[in-house]
């Protein structure tokens, strides 16, 4: 179970930073709110999944996906650059979440 909320962390934290773009471009109370919400959903259920894994393991995996999924949603959503390159790092990124996963 910790591992299942780790990854709705990673993903609330990813809806996260898509509410920063809307709330630059918006600047509505609406997408303010979104952004809240969102980034408040990712630290409970981070904490949740504190409570089992080890902290560095969690954190890491949760930045992770954060990251990595925020870089392929502007690309998906704002047309930011798809080079080969910053693919194989993204991929790199979920490679080691994936491995710390196995490890523990």
């Amino acid at each position: 179970m910790a591992w299942i909320s780790l990854v709705l962390a990673g993903i609330c934290e990813m809806f996260g930073v898509m509410m920063i773009n809307k709330v630059n471009k918006e600047r509505t109370w609406q997408a303010l709110v979104l952004l809240i919400i969102g980034f408040s959903a990712s630290f409970i259920f981070l904490a949740y999944a504190m409570k089992t894994l080890p902290m560095g393991t969690a954190y890491a995996v949760w930045t992770g996906i954060g990251a990595s999924g925020g870089a392929l949603l502007s690309m998906i959503f704002y047309g930011e650059s798809k080079d080969w390159k910053r693919l194989l790092f993204i991929a790199m990124i979920l490679g080691a979440a994936v491995g710390l996963k196995l490890i523990s």
